[in-house]
């Protein structure tokens, strides 16, 4: 009767049911106990740029123009090639022209080539919109638009050349604002003693200067999409434990290869999919808050199986006539039913002692 394995058979779903609920009411959906685990062995976090570190509404800043090409006609093909576009970057220009009254047209033979830019035809005309390795791909010269992209780049800003009919056309650049709390929840991490890892496609000039804002040291650039999980592998194999978060539809290879998968829950449907915890409320803070959850879920565990392993320790060997030679003491099946009950009681009580857990922000 005393050697019933009750409390050792709740000590663990009990706690991570308190913990999975826990983590609900602040925002945090985790799938799974395993994930729960695996969150508090995680040493090094690698953070997506775009929607994750920053809002993910970039806004259009700059349009630069030469060769004898005009602004507004820069602005209106290159709205024009990204109406059929679904990037946050596209939209940034869209919305640029319908603020400045541009007219669009429908493009044609539209091709997203991941990791350079797109092409398309617009009014008889070809457009190229992309990054630096795109126009080398396509062989554009660009004069000074690199030295320009340069500097834009450095003001936190993404420039995008534009080419039309073989010809340098111009930039245009957008920026996309920090998130408020990131900077903050970054320093944390840090506190934690994780390496925070920064990710993105966007040109290595603007990573760092993204980086430097939130206090981030390590930065993967000009990262193509299908590279992510790469990247994410390769710190694997540096003994990592990794946790990967993102929002996009191109992040979720690589938060299906990390160790655990965080999604942004204001992001995709298929990066949530891929995902092992789902932050609800779109905050790098949720990030934080997963972490130093698991880790107390995780010892409350251990505390539970330590309280079930003692109680049958000592209560096995009394029950088995240990003192009887001694002092002539026997257990009866009352107190062993007793304290058998007693023991669950107590790892309940414990797990419940969770219910308490509030974030240190």
């Amino acid at each position: 009767m005393i050697a019933c394995p009750c409390a050792l058979g709740i000590a663990t779903p009990i706690s991570l049911m308190v913990g999975v609920g826990k983590g609900a009411e602040n925002g945090i959906l985790i799938r799974s106990g395993n994930a729960l685990e695996t969150a508090q062995k995680i040493d090094t976090i690698v953070l997506d740029k775009t929607g994750t570190i920053t809002e993910g509404k970039p806004s259009l800043t700059d349009i630069i123009t030469t060769n004898g090409f005009l602004k507004d006609d820069i602005l209106s093909l290159s709205a024009s090639v990204e109406k059929a576009s679904e990037h946050p970057l596209g939209e940034a220009i869209i919305k640029g022209a319908e603020k400045r009254a541009i007219e669009l047209f429908d493009p044609k033979e539209f091709n997203a080539i991941p990791g350079y830019g797109v092409v398309a035809m617009v009014e008889k005309k070809k457009v190229l919109l992309g990054n630096l390795k795109m126009m080398k791909k396509y062989s554009i010269e660009l004069d000074n638009l690199e030295e320009i992209s340069k500097e834009l780049a450095n003001e936190g800003k993404t420039p995008m050349f534009v080419a039309i009919d073989g010809k340098a056309a111009g930039i245009v650049a957008v920026a996309d604002t920090v998130k408020p709390d990131s900077k903050e929840a970054i320093a944390k991490l840090k506190k934690l003693g994780l390496e925070v890892v920064m990710i993105t496609g966007d040109n290595s000039i603007t990573a760092h200067a993204i980086a430097k804002q939130v206090g981030v040291k390590r930065v993967f650039a000009e990262v193509l999409p299908v590279d992510k999980a790469f990247n994410v592998q390769k710190l694997q194999n540096e003994g990592k434990k990794v946790a990967m978060v993102g929002d996009g539809l191109n992040d979720a290879p690589a938060l299906a290869q990390a160790d655990i998968g965080l999604a942004i829950g204001t992001g995709t449907d298929v990066a949530i999919e891929a995902s092992d915890i789902t932050l609800i409320k779109g905050s790098l803070k949720g990030v934080v808050l997963a972490i130093q959850l698991s880790k107390v879920t995780m010892k409350n565990i251990r505390q539970n199986l330590f309280g079930a392993f003692f109680y049958n320790g000592i209560g096995i060997p009394i029950a088995a006539g240990l003192l009887y030679p001694f002092f002539g003491i026997l257990l009866s099946p009352i107190i062993a039913g007793a304290a058998m009950a007693f023991s669950s009681v107590t790892v309940v009580t414990n797990a419940n002692r969770l219910r308490k857990f509030k974030p240190k922000l």
